[in-house]
């Protein structure tokens, strides 16, 4: 079956893509900053960790509103220049493809808020 997602559903399919790819991009950060001898590495990690642990909640918060709303999400077929999803609510699916380098950005764009915040 195939309907429209409410659009203030929308929001949180998203979260449930870049939220994973955050958590990769600094938990990969944090390794290099504990492993590499930088002169102010602490602050660093310090600051990744406040990060992660920010991305964590909201990652948490996220799954229990899928969880409680009846959606779930599943990450599909990549192409190399695409990556497909599957959006299901409520007993209906809908499928979305996303250019792989808007997912790069969009991280990005996602990295920069988190890091910002304070």
């Amino acid at each position: 079956m195939t309907a429209m997602i409410p659009a203030e559903s929308l929001p949180y399919f998203e979260k449930m893509i870049y939220l994973p790819f955050l958590l990769t991009i600094l938990e990969r950060d944090r390794d290099v900053f504990e492993t590499e001898k930088f002169k102010i590495g602490r602050p660093y990690v310090l600051k990744v960790e406040k990060v992660i642990k920010d991305v964590r909640n909201d990652l948490i918060e996220t799954k229990k509103y899928l969880r409680d709303n009846n959606m779930r999400l599943l990450r599909g077929e990549n192409d190399g220049s695409t990556t497909t999803y599957m959006f299901f609510y409520g007993g209906y699916e809908q499928s979305r493809r996303y250019l792989n380098v808007r997912l790069r950005n969009r991280t990005e764009e996602l990295l920069e808020v988190y890091l910002m915040k304070d």
